[in-house]
C-alpha cells in the first residue's frame, strides 16, 4: 500500500498567538514564519487579516517574504473579510484563503441565528467569493464535531462543489474522542460523493487532552491534512502539537502508513525559538521537545540504555534535534567555535549577529567558569527579545540597564540606587521602598519612566547547571489594560529582572 504524505498546516502565528500572554510583534512573527518554512511546513496560517491593522500587516509581511510554504489568512464567510485576506496575500508565492462558518446547532441557533438551509447558502457564498480571488480555498466547518452528520455531509459536499480545495473538520472545543473522530471522518468519505475533489483536514483542540490522539484517528480514517501548532500553543488548553503529530506518524508509520515533509531534526530548535518569543516555557516532561523527553534516571533504565538505546528509547534524540554534548566552550574559545556551536544548536548567525553574541559571550565567560549549550541559547534568545537578531533593528530610543546598588535585609525596606539609560541619556533613581529587591527595582523603573504599570506575572528559573548559572526572568506587565512581555538573562538575577522589565517597556513603546 502506497504511503501517504500528510500536509502539515501550522497555525502558531494565528491560533497559537491567542494563548494568553503569547502575542508576538512583527519581527518575531517573521522569524517564526521563516523557521516554519525551513522546517518544511506545508501551510503557514499567518493571521486573521481583518482582525486589526497589525494582523493585516503581519499577514502581508509574511506573504511578501516567506517562500516554500503556502501562506494563509483566516476570514469569516463575509465579503469584507475575504477581500482583506486576498489583499494581504496578493504577493504570496502560494496564497490560501481560509474561510470558516459555524455549522453546529448550538452555533447556528444561538450565535448565527441561521436555519440549516441558510447555513449552507452562506458557506457556499463565502467559498465562491473567495475562489474568485484566490485559487486555493480552505473551508472550515466550525464546531464540526458537534454538528449533525447529515448536515455536515451536505455542507462539505456543497463547499467542494463551490470550489473549496481543502475542507477542515475541526474539533473546535476539544469535545471529540478518537473513536468518534474516526467515525466522523469515515462517514464523510462514505457519504459525500465529491469528497475526492478536496483534501480533508482536521484542527483539534486539547481541552480533554486528546488533540493529538483525535488527529491521528482522523489520519487513519483518511484525512490528508493536520492543523497544529509548535509546542501545542493555542486558546484555552491549546491545539494539536506539531512535534507530537509529526513524530507519531514517523515512529509508527507501520500503523498510520503516512509521512510528512517535516525536517524532524529542526523540531527542538523551533520549539525553543517559539518558547523564547512567546515567553511560554516548554514543560520539562513535554513529549518530544521537553528537557526530560530523553532523560533516564532509573537504574534499570540506565542499564538497558547502556546495553542498547532502543531498550527504552523509541526515537533517537538526534532525530528531533537534541544534542549529546553539553559543556562546550570557555573564556578562551574563539568566534569560529561559537559560530559552529550556534549552528549545531539551530541558529545560523550572520556576521553582525555573531559579533553581538560573541561580545556577550566574552562578558559571560568572565563571570561564569563553564559555558553550557543552554547559556549560548540564552544569549542568542536574549538578542532576539531585544530586537537585534535577524537584521531587525533595536528600538533606538529604548531603555537599557546600566547599574544598580542595592542594600536589603530581613524585615527592612530595601535601599536602591538604579541607573538606566534611554538613548544617550542616563537616569538615576534612589529609592527606599518595596517589600523586597524585585519590588524595589520595579518601583524605581516605574518612577523613572512615568508609566503607571503593574506586574501580572513574574517567572525566574536557572538556564543551566551550577551555582553560577544564569537566571532567566520572564515578566508580564499590564499597562492600560494591555499586556506586554519582557525577558532578561544574567548570572545576576536582579540584573536579569531589570532587563526583563525594561524589555517589556520597550515592547510597549514599539507597539504604541
Amino acid at each position: 500500500m502506497l504511503m501517504r504524505t500528510i500536509k502539515i498546516f501550522d497555525t502558531t502565528l494565528r491560533d497559537g498567538e491567542q494563548s494568553p500572554g503569547a502575542s508576538m510583534n512583527l519581527s518575531e512573527k517573521l522569524k517564526v514564519a521563516a523557521a516554519l518554512a525551513d522546517l518544511g511546513v506545508d501551510v503557514i496560517e499567518a493571521g486573521f487579516a481583518i482582525a486589526s491593522p497589525g494582523d493585516f500587516e503581519s499577514v502581508q509581511a509574511v506573504a511578501n517574504s516567506i517562500k516554500g510554504s503556502s501562506i494563509c489568512s483566516l476570514a469569516r464567510c463575509v465579503e469584507k473579510d475575504i477581500e482583506t485576506a486576498a489583499k494581504a496575500l496578493e504577493n504570496a508565492e502560494q496564497p490560501r484563503i481560509h474561510v470558516f462558518l459555524a455549522t453546529s446547532p448550538i452555533h447556528r441557533e444561538h450565535k448565527l441565528r441561521m436555519t440549516p438551509e441558510r447555513n449552507i447558502e452562506s458557506a457556499v457564498a463565502g467559498v465562491k467569493f473567495a475562489r474568485n480571488l484566490c485559487p486555493d480555498i480552505e473551508f472550515s466547518a466550525e464546531d464540526a464535531t458537534r454538528t449533525e452528520i447529515e448536515h455536515l455531509c451536505r455542507v462539505v459536499e456543497a463547499v467542494i462543489e463551490a470550489g473549496a480545495t481543502t475542507v477542515n473538520i475541526p474539533d473546535t472545543v476539544g469535545y471529540s474522542t478518537p473513536s468518534e473522530m474516526y467515525e466522523r471522518i469515515r462517514s464523510l468519505f462514505e457519504r459525500v460523493p465529491n469528497i475526492d475533489k478536496a483534501v480533508i483536514s482536521v484542527h483539534n483542540h486539547n481541552d480533554l487532552g486528546m488533540a493529538v490522539a483525535t488527529s491521528l484517528a482522523a489520519v487513519q480514517a483518511g484525512a490528508g491534512q493536520v492543523e497544529c501548532t509548535i509546542n501545542g500553543l493555542g486558546e484555552r488548553a491549546g491545539n494539536c502539537s506539531l512535534e507530537e503529530i509529526v513524530m507519531a506518524l514517523k515512529t509508527r508509520n507501520d500503523i498510520y502508513n503516512a509521512t510528512t515533509r517535516i525536517i524532524t531534526q529542526k523540531l527542538v530548535p523551533i520549539s525553543r525559538l517559539v518558547s523564547t518569543v512567546t515567553g511560554l516555557k516548554v514543560p520539562r516532561n513535554k513529549a518530544i521537545v521537553g528537557q526530560n523527553a530523553f532523560a533516564h534516571e532509573s537504574g534499570i533504565h540506565q542499564d538497558g540504555m547502556l546495553k542498547h538505546p532502543t531498550t527504552y528509547e523509541i526515537m533517537s534524540p538526534a532525530d528531533v534535534g537534541f544534542l549529546k554534548t553539553d559543556l562546550v566552550l570557555g573564556k578562551h574559545s574563539g568566534r569560529a567555535a561559537l559560530a559552529d556551536r550556534a549552528k549545531t544548536l539551530g541558529y545560523e548567525l550572520d556576521a553582525e549577529l555573531l559579533s553581538k553574541v560573541f561580545e556577550e559571550f566574552k562578558k559571560l565567560a568572565d563571570r561564569k567558569k563553564n559555558i553550557y549549550d543552554e547559556d549560548i541559547l540564552a544569549l542568542i534568545e536574549q538578542l532576539i527579545h531585544e530586537g537585534q537578531a535577524g537584521g531587525v533593528p533595536k528600538v533606538s530610543s529604548g531603555w537599557s540597564f546600566v547599574s544598580y546598588n542595592l542594600h536589603c535585609q530581613t524585615d527592612k525596606t530595601p535601599t536602591l540606587m538604579l541607573k538606566i539609560r534611554r538613548g544617550e541619556q542616563e537616569y538615576t533613581k534612589e529609592i527606599n521602598a518595596g517589600d523586597g529587591p524585585i519590588d524595589s527595582i520595579f518601583l524605581a523603573i516605574r518612577d523613572i519612566t512615568g508609566l503607571d504599570m503593574s506586574v501580572k506575572e513574574f517567572r525566574a528559573q536557572s538556564v543551566s547547571a551550577g551555582e553560577d548559572a544564569q537566571g532567566d526572568v520572564t515578566i508580564l506587565i499590564d499597562y492600560k489594560g494591555e499586556t506586554y512581555r519582557g525577558h532578561g538573562v544574567s548570572t545576576d538575577t536582579i540584573e536579569a529582572t531589570t532587563v526583563a522589565i525594561l524589555n517589556a517597556v520597550n515592547r510597549m513603546a514599539e507597539t504604541r
